[in-house]
This record gives structure tokens, C-alpha cells and sequence, in this order.
């Protein structure tokens, strides 16, 4: 079974191929993504990274955490579930 893993406090020059072959290093990657700024087309400092078991998901978190990726020092760990949305509109 898969594992979603939140990374944050990535340099702005991280790619979603970068990230991957980072991570490539402790199994394999499902998936890897940079969230990316709509309005201005850059990163926002935050990806998530899917590997495809939660062992390889657990040694990426526990050897990554905290380490220094291209400047800055990465924040790795268990990606939480996003919270539901409300559905009520202001206007």
C-alpha cells in the first residue's frame, strides 16, 4: 500500500523530477509534486511525495528529515489528510 509524504520548506528552484530522484533513493516513487503558484508560477515551498510502501515511506521520512536539499533544510513527514472544504458561500 502506498504512503503520502508532505515535504516542506523546499528551495524555490525544486523540481517534481528533482524530488523524485531524492526520494528514488529509498524506494520507489509513485508519484512526486511541487505545488505550484497559480498566480505567480512558482513554488510554494511544499511538495508531496508518494512512495509505494509505507516502509520505504518511513526510511525516506526518518533518514530526510531535517537534511539540507539544494540550500534548504527539508521538513519530511506523514502527509495528513486535507480537512473537507466548506461547501457554504459567502457572496
Amino acid at each position: 500500500m502506498s504512503q503520502k509524504i508532505y515535504v516542506g520548506n523546499l528551495g524555490y528552484s525544486v523540481t517534481s523530477e528533482t524530488l523524485a530522484d531524492k526520494f528514488a533513493q529509498f524506494g520507489t516513487v509513485d508519484s512526486a509534486k511541487v505545488i505550484i503558484d497559480r498566480d505567480t508560477n512558482r513554488s510554494k515551498g511544499f511538495a508531496f511525495v508518494e512512495m509505494s510502501s509505507k516502509s520505504e515511506a518511513a526510511q525516506a521520512i526518518a533518514d530526510l528529515n531535517g537534511t539540507e536539499f539544494e540550500g534548504r533544510q527539508m521538513n519530511v513527514s506523514e502527509a495528513k489528510e486535507m480537512a473537507p472544504r466548506s461547501t457554504s458561500s459567502r457572496w
